[in-house]
């Protein structure tokens, strides 16, 4: 078992309920590596008790070797859009490494659907921000199969949040049409997004802490279920009483629209990449592969799949529905004064989901 855990990534929107979820009942103390420790979220997450802040980046190693001293855990979840993909490649090597050094017992890789192999190297999948993790947490896998002696390890393996959906700046931002429809114009098909909960991240990391036996060597893959667009505006329709719809557009329209991530098409994905190095990926490239995997994927029966069975077993109590997320949102909106989930939709009201687009896509590496 392991009390102490240092987390890279931890003011994300990934990381919040992670870090919220190992400290609810004081059972873990977890250390933050943040490159701002005044910062709204590093302080949201320092009053929660049994958290630390340390000021550093991922990218460097005195910082990650202070942060992993006298710790026993980690978690480390590296901004790939910060990185880009090259670069991510090799701070989860040395990060992986360096924990080895420090004697860490237990080493949790957040990770992403390798879509690139799982599409049999298709190009049409290439996604950098999806690929540059799923082949670094193979990586992470085989090289414990060699190093478990010494330390423990194990993927955790995400996917697009339910909350982009509703979200500012993100690849299915929503619009209110003239007429009051809601609408997701998006290149789905019939395809379906393995769309994930935040609030169940603090529940599964949590599960990989306390069952290092069964856990070890695992890439536990998460989703709330394959989302198809059709679905998505039904329930947002019953939830909110109001008009829904998704329409299904080809690529070329959506990257014309300009709407929500389009905006940003031709820039470099990993905002702090060299967009003249040939392994950088545009916007536009990184989100066709994105998009292509997920229209490939309708049923659980394509691409990327998941395994919900035992998912229910880790955690009982999941969101298994875009349905009961809807429900539980508006509640939760409404009780922290956002507002309903009409009233978030709105251009004015609608708000970033992702810590990128709260700071702008900007900030060092």
């Amino acid at each position: 078992m392991v009390h102490k855990i240092f987390i890279v990534g931890g003011t994300g929107a990934q990381g919040m309920p992670i870090v919220k979820s190992l400290v609810s009942d004081k059972k873990y103390h977890c250390r933050i590596l943040t490159r701002d420790t005044t910062s709204p979220r590093a302080q949201e997450l320092l009053a929660l008790g049994n958290v630390e802040l340390v000021s550093g980046t991922f990218a460097n190693e005195s910082d990650l070797r202070n942060g992993y001293r006298g710790c026993d855990g980690a978690f480390v979840n590296i901004d790939g859009f910060n990185t880009g993909e090259k670069t991510e490649t090799y701070w989860a090597i040395r990060a992986y490494e360096l924990a080895l050094e420090e004697e860490i017992k237990f080493f949790v890789y957040g990770n992403l659907d390798y879509g690139y192999q799982l599409g049999g190297y298709d190009p049409k999948y290439r996604c950098g921000h999806y690929d540059g993790k799923g082949r670094m947490g193979e990586w992470v896998l085989f090289q414990n199969q060699k190093n478990q002696g010494r330390m423990h390890a194990a993927l955790f393996t995400t996917g697009p949040y339910i909350d982009m959906v509703i979200g500012q700046r993100t690849p299915m931002m929503p619009y209110v049409d003239a007429d009051g429809v809601v609408t997701w114009a998006v290149p789905l098909g019939q395809g379906a997004v393995p769309h994930v909960c935040l609030q169940d991240c603090g529940v599964y990391v949590r599960w990989l802490f306390e069952n290092p036996d069964e856990a070890n060597g695992i890439n536990l893959e998460v989703a709330i279920e394959h989302v198809a667009y059709e679905e998505l505006a039904r329930a947002f329709e019953k939830v909110s009483g109001h008009p829904a719809r998704f329409v299904d557009v080809d690529l070329d329209t959506y990257w014309g629209s300009k709407r929500g991530i389009a905006a940003t098409a031709d820039r470099v994905s990993g905002y702090n990449s060299d967009a003249k190095d040939a392994a950088a990926m545009t916007v536009r490239q990184n989100f066709t592969g994105f998009w292509n995997l997920w229209k490939n994927s309708g049923g659980n029966k394509g691409v990327v799949r998941r395994d919900y069975a035992l998912l229910d077993r880790i955690h009982p109590n999941r969101v298994r529905s875009v349905e009961e997320w809807f429900r539980q949102e508006e509640e939760r909106g409404l009780a922290a004064g956002k507002g309903s989930l009409w009233e978030r939709v709105q251009e004015e009201n609608i708000r970033p989901v992702l810590k990128i687009a709260e700071d702008g896509f900007k900030g060092r590496l």
